[in-house]
């Protein structure tokens, strides 16, 4: 049993061939575009697959259309951005995974994020992903930074997912976290227009997972001082120093991005 490849892009003509590469021992590979301006299908194409484009709209409008309406050859898909990469482990990992996945219907990976030629081993905020999943019993939410929502149980799988998210610079990465900070105020404002009210205690003990991810997240929307909490989260909390300087540039970068969006979200208040 072989595995379907999901790879989303925007123009990505700098990252998508390494990231081609790394799943180049799939026959079902699918670039997701939207509606890319430089050679990003012309790359897709002359490695060989299969492109889709759609306007982008936001993340999880996007991905569950994706999931929808693109016609995968296999059972089980591997979703990749194009600046990671997939180890050797994790692509022998994934394929045992799917030869017996028994009543699993997703399997989480873990993802190493690099900046300045080091591994964010500590001040990394999130290390485990759900990226390998039966498309019609996974599903997607929130405007941006999407949370999986699979329908089933899930497991966790060894091998590594490889991120460079500075591979274009500090500079891009800034310019792509300012629009994804308009996307965050705005989830932030909907939560609180139409979600349920806040709950501290479903913060820290609502078993079901999602719900919980809902408190916690409106818990931290409400914290003062949030950018500074951040920064000292990631930096002392989860040790984000022994990363050296690069932990201390994301931990510092990240806590930009925070103040980004209690800036939007009074502005849009």
């Amino acid at each position: 049993m072989s595995v379907s490849i999901l790879i989303l892009t925007k123009n990505e003509q700098q990252d998508l061939p390494g990231c081609l590469a790394s799943v180049a021992w799939s026959d079902d590979v699918h670039v997701y575009d939207s509606m890319s301006t430089d050679r990003t299908l012309e790359i897709a194409r002359a490695f060989g697959a299969t492109v889709t484009q759609r306007p982008f709209d936001n993340w999880a409008a996007h991905q569950n259309w994706g999931l929808q309406h693109i016609a995968f050859k296999h059972d089980w898909v591997f979703y990749i951005d194009a600046d990671e990469r997939m180890t050797d482990e994790l692509r022998e990992a994934v394929l045992q995974a799917v030869q017996a996945p028994g009543e699993h219907v997703a399997f989480r990976v873990q993802r190493r994020d690099f900046f300045m030629q080091t591994w964010l081993r500590h001040v990394q905020a999130s290390a485990f992903y759900l990226r390998l999943f039966r498309p019609a019993r996974m599903r997607y939410e929130r405007l941006v930074n999407p949370v999986s929502i699979p329908d089933g149980p899930v497991a966790t799988i060894g091998g590594y997912l490889d991120h460079h998210p500075f591979s274009k610079g500090v500079t891009h990465w800034l310019e792509r976290h300012n629009a994804y900070s308009t996307f965050e105020a705005r989830q932030i404002l909907d939560n609180r227009h139409v979600g349920a009210a806040f709950s501290v205690r479903k913060a820290l003990w609502c078993r079901d997972f999602h719900e919980r991810r809902y408190h916690q997240k409106e818990l931290f929307y409400r914290l003062p001082l949030r950018p500074l909490v951040k920064f000292l989260l990631l930096y002392l909390v989860k040790r984000g120093f022994l990363d050296g300087r690069a932990g201390l540039t994301y931990a510092a970068l990240q806590s930009i991005y925070e103040y980004m969006i209690v800036l939007k979200v009074r502005e849009s208040r």
